[in-house]
């Protein structure tokens, strides 16, 4: 009976270990994300603001080379991470946050300040909402994963054609379905950085685990931008 009620408290320590470790793992991918959103502000507001900047890199092929930038910083990161340690991938992360706010700095010139603004905050109202559900919900949502990325990829193709097609409507559609896309996103990542944290936390990597506090960060980044780029699309008031 000792030997019993020996194990279960070891068995209550570790899981209690665990929930700790799973509530700092979370903290640390809000806390790199929101450092990554910040610098993202703050190098959108620096370029859009600044007339010279803006004609410099927004025309002729350095318009090319900003737009692409970080979707080529993504695959990238993707393709190096396991050879990165937990400190350089946090260095390029935020790098990647910069060049990122650059490459959407022209929404400072299409659109109202205070449009953006608000857009914003509706976009960190719906986040915290959606990313909390998909935290908390016992529902397994790994199911949506398949549908949602085949869906990412429909939109990024359409998103390119349409630039050189130019059409106000594809537009339209495009914003609404990446709206609902990077919504299931934002739950389903949550979710899956969880359980990706409970998977590994018995081996005690604590290099994965900041390695892994970094990935997640960027996934709910990108959800976060994404879903905020598309709602300001579809609400936001022009200049």
């Amino acid at each position: 009976m000792a030997e019993f009620d020996t194990i279960r408290t070891a068995t209550g320590t570790r899981a209690a270990q665990i929930d700790q470790g799973l509530r700092t793992h979370m903290n640390k991918v809000y806390g790199t994300m929101s450092v990554g959103m910040l610098l993202t502000f703050l190098a959108a507001w620096a370029v859009g603001n600044n007339a010279y900047m803006m004609q410099t890199l927004f025309t002729g092929m350095t318009r090319w080379v900003v737009m692409f930038a970080p979707l080529i910083m993504v695959f990238a990161f993707g393709a190096v991470i396991n050879k990165l340690s937990a400190a350089a991938a946090q260095l390029f992360f935020y790098a990647f946050a910069t060049v990122m706010g650059v490459s959407i700095s022209y929404i400072f010139v299409v659109f109202t300040d205070y449009s953006i603004a608000q857009i914003f905050l509706t976009t960190s109202i719906a986040f915290a909402g959606l990313s909390l559900w998909g935290y908390t919900t016992k529902k397994d949502i790994s199911g949506w994963g398949s549908f949602l990325i085949m869906g990412l990829i429909g939109i990024i193709v359409a998103s390119i054609i349409n630039i050189f097609i130019g059409s106000p409507a594809v537009m339209f559609a495009i914003s609404i379905i990446g709206v609902l896309i990077f919504a299931g996103l934002t739950a389903y990542d949550t979710q899956s950085i969880k359980n990706e944290y409970l998977a590994h936390a018995h081996h005690g990597d604590s290099e994965w685990l900041g390695k892994s506090a970094i990935m997640g960060a960027l996934r709910l980044y990108l959800d976060f931008i994404n879903m905020f780029m598309f709602l300001l699309q579809l609400l936001g008031n022009r200049e």
